[in-house]
Parts: structure tokens; C-alpha cells; sequence
């Protein structure tokens, strides 16, 4: 059954695309390598109105990579990479790869308890962070083994004037003028200017090395890194650049506005872009105002997004006063993109929207065809060389077939290799090859997969997951609060946003914003629910998983 349907949706594939695919024996770092050979002069990077050429680019990683050996970093090293999109976030990332150290891209929006947890968790030894992000690292350091701190400000790369109006503009928020006289804390430009031309030779296996530690709740809602391989990275860029084979070698121009801390852009942004000579358009954070602008400016050709950014767009009252033309290809991931957001923009813009299909473990493994037929509501196909089938959810030896919804499960090259430290959990989602992604989907005639729920206890609020049993316990530790219960409700903006249900303890009253302040310094800003309910427990003190099983039924019965 698995052969056919493999015919299924392979004769499904745009004209060109191949079935299967040739994987270099190369890592990470020779993505850039290569590139730098065939484009030296081509723009690498665009950074509010600063550009940095391929060539010049690869002598900042290698100066870099340099520097990061002589503070003691080595091959296997875990080192966090704690910034927003710009050129020092490329830099330090193909560094990384250069010396075999394991990357752990940090989402600059985390608050110091999870920070904490990462740090503790991956053994992370180094981190570059942000100016503005310094006090939130310093307020940790101390309960974390952390040897080696660089500092970076977003207007190091900047040109003039907009490094002299965000210098002003920053200044009160947070950078210590004396961050850079503390022992074992160094500046990202000093390092740079100060390091010798070429690192140390490092040799690396593809196959086996580790190239990042991606962060995530997977099944469980436990964070952990997925463990993927410079090959798995390498092979997630080469299947995506196969499905885009429309798109031209040193010539497009990618606008990347989430940070590379999430896979999706990490995959389809930076290493992507690298690998086919684009010009990066890097945009430390979303604000819809300031990227249509920008899309208007600097004519990007390839816009990667997420459900909320277009919904954004669409909302915008002036969005046809912008001229958007340039963008070829717009895609959506991170979360399922709603019909009715997918045709208002189309309508408004007269754009095409792809919308794709990947996690931690595995980004991406489906998308839809970018210039042939697609289907709404629907991730797309599987990617060459990827494998997918429905499995019964009861009995997960059984292949299900056409029409019949289970457990989505998929295998490819770039498959992760299991959970940094978790060989339990990566038990409980890696069989014989298979991943079980914890999505439950079915398959229709022609090949397409569509999304029919999750089995994984999490909400996707604007492309960001939120692990309801995290978001539980930071409640739980109030002392008036005696149960909370976090649930996803659908959102016009979001898709889905977090409702907490919170029950007090005895007689106790609590506000809102009480519960708003308590979470703040515990969990980052898109962890926080948007909507609160305060009440007292229904009759027979349910607790747990009756009570959750109890909130959801009868929010179901109101609707």
C-alpha cells in the first residue's frame, strides 16, 4: 500500500521536481563555502540600509569562528545564539558550524527562567546576546555554568543614519555602559576586529555531527532539543530548493521576519538563502507597518511567513497603498493556515500562497506545489525523498488508508536524531526510521495531506507553540491559585490562542492583571494567555485531567 501511495503523490509533482534526490557529503558551513565561490560580490545580507557581500560575509565567519576558538570553543561545544535576525546572528551561526559546535538558537523573546532551563539543559558553556537582552542573561548567571558572554547591539551593522537614531533610541533600555569590563565577557565587534584571518581545521561527519539543538515541547510539552546532523540540515535546504526549482540561483532576495530560532525560518530563510546566493532582508521583529514598508523598498522576491503575519497584512487599512509586486512566492508554516486569511490576501495582493507542513524534528517534510496545482486547507505533499503514512491511532502497526484519519508519521533525510539527553522520549516518537509527529491527518486520492487535529497536547497562537502543561505549572506556583487549566480557543488573529481557567484557593479573589504580573518574568510574552477565566471548581473537586476534559465539554456544548 505504501509503494502506491508514494505513486500517488509523486505523479502529483510540479514538471521538473524530482522524486528523489542526491545529498552532498557536505556540512553546514560548506552551504556558505560553496555560495562564496559563485557569488563573492553578490549581497548577502540587507540590514536597515547596511549590505555585507557574500565575500565579505565568509571573511566575518571565518574572523569570527577564529575568535570563538581562541576563548576555548571546540568541536561539540553547545553555544547559545541569543539574537534577533541580523548579520551578527549569520555570523555567529556559520561560525558555529565552521568550528562542529552545536548551535542552540535562543528566541530573543524567552524571559530568564526559560533561558535558565536552556542553558541547564543543553550544557551551553558560550552565549551571544544582544545589549538589550544583557540583564536578562546577568540576573541567570550566576545559577548557570556559563564561561563565555558576547555582547552585541543591533546598530553594529547598521549604516548611518539608522546606528545613530537606534543608539538613541535603546539607550534606555537596559545596555550597561560597563557590560564589557567583567571578566569572561567579551564585545562580538572587538572579537572580530582582534581575531586571526582562518580558525582551526575542524573535520566533521555530516552523518553523525550534531549542527543545531533545536528546542521543543514535542509530545510531551517538555521542552527538549531535537538533536538534527549537518546532513539532516543540508538535506532539509536541498528538498526545498528542489520543490523552488523555479527560482533563479544569486538572484532572489528573501525577507526573513521571525528569528532563526524557529526551524521553518532557520531551514527555509538562512540556510536556504545561503544555499542559492540570495540576498537576506533581515527584519529584527514584525511590525506590519515597518515590513510593508520594507517590502516596498527593497523588492524582496520570496516572503516565508506565518498564518498571523498575513492576517496582519490583511487587516492593514492602507495594504494596497504598498506596492508588493515583487514577491514571487509567499509561503505559510508554523501553524495551519485558515481558508478564509489565504483569499483575502490573495484578493488584496493578487499573490499566491503555498502553504507547507514541518516541526522541530523534521522542517520541512510537505509543502504545496509552488507553481502547480494545490489544494486549500491542505499541507501539500511530502518532499522528495520523504515518506509519509496515516497510522491507526489504537493499533500503530496499521497503515490506514485513503480518507482515514490517524497519526501522522513521516521518514526522510531529514529526520532528526533523536532528543538531546531524552532517550525515553526519543523512543517513544522514533521507530525503525519513523518519526510520529503526533498530528492527526489523512490522506486524500491525489497524494495532499491535510492537518485534522493534534494528539500533542499544544496550542499554535501565531506560529509559535504553546505548551499548555508549561504554561500550567508557572501558574501553579501563585499562592492563591489552586488549579489552572490552559486550553486553545480559535482566534481571528492568532488561529488559536491560550484561555487559562483558574480556580483560587479558599475564598480567595484575584485579578486579571495580577495573574498578567506574576507571568511575566516566568514566561515569555506569546506564553502568556490571552484570556483568563476566573471561577470556582464545578461540584466533585475535579482535578487534573477530568477537570480539563470537563472545561473542554462545556466549552463545546456553549459553541
Amino acid at each position: 500500500m505504501e509503494q502506491i501511495k508514494e505513486q500517488v503523490w509523486a505523479a502529483n509533482y510540479e514538471e521538473g521536481v524530482k522524486r528523489t534526490l542526491q545529498y552532498p557529503e557536505m556540512n553546514v558551513f560548506q552551504l556558505l563555502e560553496r555560495t562564496v565561490r559563485r557569488f563573492p560580490r553578490r549581497v548577502a545580507t540587507s540590514f536597515w540600509g547596511s549590505t555585507m557581500s557574500y565575500g565579505d560575509l565568509f571573511a566575518c565567519v571565518n574572523k569570527f569562528a577564529a575568535a570563538l576558538a581562541k576563548l576555548g570553543v571546540k568541536k561539540g561545544d553547545r553555544v547559545g545564539v541569543f539574537l534577533p535576525n541580523s548579520p551578527q546572528a549569520v555570523i555567529s551561526f556559520y561560525a558555529l558550524m565552521r568550528l562542529g559546535a552545536v548551535a542552540v538558537m535562543i528566541n530573543p523573546i524567552n524571559v530568564e527562567q526559560e533561558l535558565r532551563f536552556l542553558l541547564r539543559d543543553a550544557g551551553i558553556k558560550g552565549l551571544i546576546v544582544l545589549d538589550t537582552l544583557y540583564r536578562r542573561v546577568m540576573n541567570i548567571k550566576d545559577k548557570v555554568e556559563l564561561n563565555n558572554l558576547i555582547i552585541t547591539a543591533n546598530h553594529d551593522f547598521m549604516s548611518f543614519p539608522h546606528n545613530f537614531i537606534y543608539r538613541i533610541r535603546e539607550r534606555s533600555k537596559g545596555r550597561a555602559p560597563d557590560i564589557l569590563q567583567r571578566k569572561g565577557i567579551y564585545s562580538f565587534m572587538r572579537l572580530l576586529r582582534s581575531a586571526p584571518e582562518e580558525p582551526p581545521e575542524v573535520k566533521i561527519n555530516p552523518r553523525e555531527d550534531l549542527a543545531i539543538l533545536q528546542y521543543t515541547g514535542g509530545i510531551t510539552g517538555t521542552p527538549k532539543g531535537a538533536m538534527l546532523t549537518h546532513a539532516n540540515m543540508v538535506a532539509a535546504v536541498v528538498q526545498f530548493r528542489e520543490w523552488c526549482s523555479a527560482m533563479q540561483d544569486g538572484e532572489e532576495r528573501i525577507m526573513g521576519v521571525l528569528p532563526f530560532s524557529a526551524i521553518y525560518f532557520l531551514s527555509c530563510v538562512l540556510n536556504f538563502g545561503i544555499y542559492i546566493g540570495a540576498t537576506l532582508i533581515l527584519v529584527p521583529r514584525f511590525h506590519v507597518d515597518t515590513v510593508l514598508k520594507l517590502i516596498a523598498k527593497t523588492r524582496p522576491t520570496f516572503f516565508p511567513g506565518v498564518p498571523t503575519h498575513y492576517a496582519a497584512f490583511n487587516n492593514h487599512p492602507d495594504i494596497k497603498k504598498y506596492d508588493l509586486s515583487s514577491v514571487k512566492y509567499w509561503t505559510s508554516g508554523g501553524a495551519p493556515l485558515p481558508l478564509d486569511v489565504m483569499e483575502r490576501f490573495e484578493y488584496l495582493t493578487g499573490g499566491r500562497m503555498i502553504e507547507g507542513y514541518g516541526l522541530a524534528e523534521a522542517a520541512p517534510t510537505h509543502f504545496n506545489p509552488v507553481r502547480g496545482r494545490r489544494k486549500a486547507g491542505s499541507i501539500g505533499m511530502p518532499l522528495p525523498d520523504t515518506r509519509a503514512k496515516i497510522m491507526d491511532m489504537e493499533n500503530k502497526d496499521r497503515e490506514l488508508g485513503i480518507h482515514e484519519v490517524g497519526e501522522l508519521v513521516v521518514s526522510g533525510p531529514q529526520v532528526m536524531k533523536g532528543y538531546w539527553n531524552r532517550p525515553d522520549e526519543t523512543q517513544l516518537v522514533l521507530k525503525d526510521g519513523w518519526l510520529y509527529t503526533g498530528d492527526i491527518a489523512e490522506m486524500d486520492e491525489d497524494g495532499f495531506f491535510y492537518i485534522i487535529n493534534r494528539k500533542k497536547d499544544i496550542i499554535i497562537s501565531g506560529g509559535y507553540n504553546i505548551y499548555p502543561r508549561e504554561v500550567e505549572a508557572v501558574l501553579h506556583r501563585h499562592p492563591k491559585i489552586k488549579e489552572a487549566i490552559v486550553v486553545g480557543v480559535p482566534d481571528d488573529y492568532y488561529g488559536e490562542i491560550a484561555k487559562a481557567y483558574i480556580f483560587c484557593k479558599g475564598d480567595k479573589l484575584m485579578f486579571e492583571d495580577e495573574i498578567i504580573d506574576f507571568c511575566l518574568s516566568r514566561l515569555a510574552s506569546y506564553k502568556i494567555p490571552k484570556v483568563f477565566e476566573i471561577r470556582k471548581l464545578p461540584r466533585g473537586d475535579l482535578r487534573g485531567a477530568e477537570l480539563r476534559r470537563y472545561l473542554l465539554r462545556e466549552s463545546r456544548e456553549k459553541k
